[in-house]
């Protein structure tokens, strides 16, 4: 059975550790972005609030009228 070695057990321990570490400090960025008020909200919500407005709109003189 081949076990692997020590170096690259420690290599693949660094890179998670890395990676952990690089979106525990995405994540801090973004949520110091959030607190000055520098939020956007996403494209798709954007697009779902516009076509529930027009949707809504079109169904108020369809149905009225």
């Amino acid at each position: 059975m081949n076990t692997p070695e020590p170096a690259d057990r420690e290599r693949g321990g660094t890179e998670k550790l890395n990676w952990i570490d690089r979106r525990r400090e995405k994540i801090r960025a973004e949520i110091e972005r959030n607190r000055r008020g520098e939020y956007a909200v996403p494209t798709w919500v954007l697009a779902t609030a516009l076509i529930v407005i027009v949707g809504a709109w079109l169904a108020l003189i369809f149905f009225a009228g």
